[in-house]
């Protein structure tokens, strides 16, 4: 222990809060504009304050491990707030993301491979470890006299206050500020938003209709039609409208449209507005198919455990058969059986002899290949109406392979091979923010190529294709204040087939108009089954009333 003298009890004093207020600050770097915004973290203060006070016993002891194991704590939950914000573009709400650590693991893992996610973990374990030492330690060693404990003990309890009042206060002043309190405050109102978003969704579910059962002649526009509806990752707006991505993107939205249309097809575009940002692509997939909005995992869970119908139902009714193909599912994926399809091809399902590259499990021309070669020809008579999920621009963003002319040769996917070390690594292309965003713009650019290869093969007059973007990329790519609008290409050979997206607000062509507003997700059901019925629901329930 340090020595009672004047001089050394204020140095460790200083140095506890030094530390103390570094730990606490820090994770709030991370965020633009971040950096040197705050100085001072009124919580350190009180704390510090707080060790002064304590007198020299073995329960001091078991308080500073105590207070340091919170400290660090806290720490972590502060830096993965941030990494929420920047990845995702929303806060971290504990009652909702717990789970989604097994998620991110399986992410890291894609990026920094195996043996180098358990190094990583070791030392963040290790590291985690040592600090909690060095800060329980640093706060043993506080030590000051006796009046000057006491003056320091009121200052701390004035910044125990503040700290408090930092909870619903937004800031204390340009340098000081109560981080911990703050996340503190911020979890206990998702908490309680939570609690109550039960009882608002409930209420939403009652309002909604249960099914289109009623509807006369469901979808009978689309009889015989193979309806193919595909999620292109982190494929919005921004890729379209940022002057940083556009220059890429603006030359294959333009071919987009010359191929298709030398192919005899006809092509709109236009937009709708994702739940979700940066990931939790699921939310989505589900507001589009459910007619619901889902924007967190409670609701999606409710609406799973509610056992609504969604447009997966509805063309069963309409007499086609259904398969969602997810190449990214590497597990068991229980929701697609519980949403009713037919077919349910994950990864473990899908015959793909190539190398896994990096996250992605496939290159998306390959997806594309396998739905011709195994899902539409699979000699069931019956129209098909099929979800893909397609993740080629999915982080990490590398490497970006190229387009292959020959279709034929894709087969199984060996013919990749090839490109299997192909690339920068992830981490170290991830060095470097600036070439990330390059790699993004080509991955989607990718992407977009693909699925017009695709059209232009295999899209006939009996085909209904939708392409859309699953939702924006993180707030890293697309900046703080991006609009959470996707594109979204509807394609076919039959002019009846994309004339009600126009109808809807669609554009001729490869490319949305921006002066109107973007509907969100969940309008998409009730709007395209009223489209391609005999008559829209309201009507029908009309007719049936009187």
């Amino acid at each position: 222990m340090v020595g009672n003298s004047t001089g050394g009890g204020f140095l460790s004093l200083l140095i506890a809060l030094l530390v103390v207020n570094v730990l606490l600050i820090a994770p709030g770097w991370l965020l633009p504009g971040g950096a040197g915004r705050t100085w001072l973290a009124v919580e350190a203060v009180a704390a510090v304050a707080l060790f002064a006070l304590l007198p020299h016993t073995r329960w001091r002891r078991i308080a500073a491990w105590g207070a340091a194991a919170v400290l660090i704590l806290g720490s972590l939950l502060a830096f993965a707030d941030a990494v929420f914000r920047l990845s995702l573009g929303r806060a971290l709400n504990l009652y909702l993301d717990i789970p989604l650590a097994a998620d991110a693991g399986r992410l890291i893992a894609g990026v920094a491979g195996g043996g180098g996610t358990l190094v990583a973990a070791v030392v963040v374990s290790a590291a985690g470890l040592l600090a909690v030492r060095v800060i329980a330690g640093r706060l043993m060693r506080i030590a000051l006299p006796g009046g000057r404990r006491w003056t320091l003990a009121a200052a701390g309890a004035v910044a125990a206050v503040a700290a408090l009042a930092a909870g619903t206060v937004p800031a204390l002043g340009p340098r000081v500020a109560a981080p911990a309190a703050r996340l503190a405050a911020d979890q206990a109102r998702h908490a309680v938003r939570m609690f109550n978003e039960r009882d608002a969704f409930a209420a939403e579910l009652g309002a909604a209709p249960a099914d289109y059962a009623s509807v006369p002649r469901l979808l009978h526009r689309l009889r015989g039609r193979d309806v193919l509806i595909a999620f292109v990752e982190s494929y919005g707006m921004s890729a379209i409208e940022d002057p940083r991505y556009a220059p890429v993107l603006g030359p294959r939205l333009d071919a987009l449209a010359a191929r298709t249309s030398a192919a005899g097809l006809h092509l709109a575009t236009g937009r709708l507005a994702a739940p979700t940002q940066g990931g939790q692509s699921w939310f989505s997939h589900l507001s589009l198919l459910s007619g619901l909005w889902v924007d967190n995992q409670l609701r999606y869970d409710l609406l799973l455990a509610e056992g609504r119908e969604t447009l997966i139902d509805d063309f069963r009714r309409a007499g086609h058969r259904s398969a969602a193909l997810m190449p990214a599912n590497t597990l068991a994926w229980p929701e697609g059986e519980r949403l009713g399809y037919d077919e349910i091809w994950t990864r473990r399902d899908i015959d793909y002899a190539g190398p896994a590259l990096n996250w992605v499990t496939m290159p998306d021309q390959f997806t594309w290949s396998f739905l011709q070669r195994r899902i539409r020809r699979s000699g069931d008579p019956r129209p098909v109406f099929a979800e893909l999920g397609l993740i080629s621009s999915h982080a990490p963003w590398t490497p970006i392979l190229p387009v292959l002319d020959d279709w034929d040769v894709i087969g199984d996917g060996a013919v990749f091979e090839r490109w299997r070390d192909a690339g920068e690594p992830p981490h170290e292309l991830w060095l470097d923010h600036d070439r990330v965003r390059e790699h993004f713009a080509l991955s989607v650019d990718y992407a977009v190529h693909a699925a017009t290869g695709y059209a232009e093969r295999y899209v006939d007059d009996r085909t209904l294709l939708i392409v859309l973007g699953d939702h924006q990329p993180a707030p890293l790519i697309t900046g703080e204040d991006a609009t959470r609008a996707v594109p979204v290409h509807v394609i076919s050979g039959d002019p009846a087939l994309v004339r009600p997206f126009l109808g809807w607000g669609f554009s001729a062509g490869a490319r949305p108009d921006r002066s109107r507003p973007a509907a969100g997700m969940d309008a998409f059901r009730d709007w395209f089954v009223g489209a391609f019925s005999a008559a829209d629901r309201d009507k029908a329930k009309r007719n049936e009333a009187g």
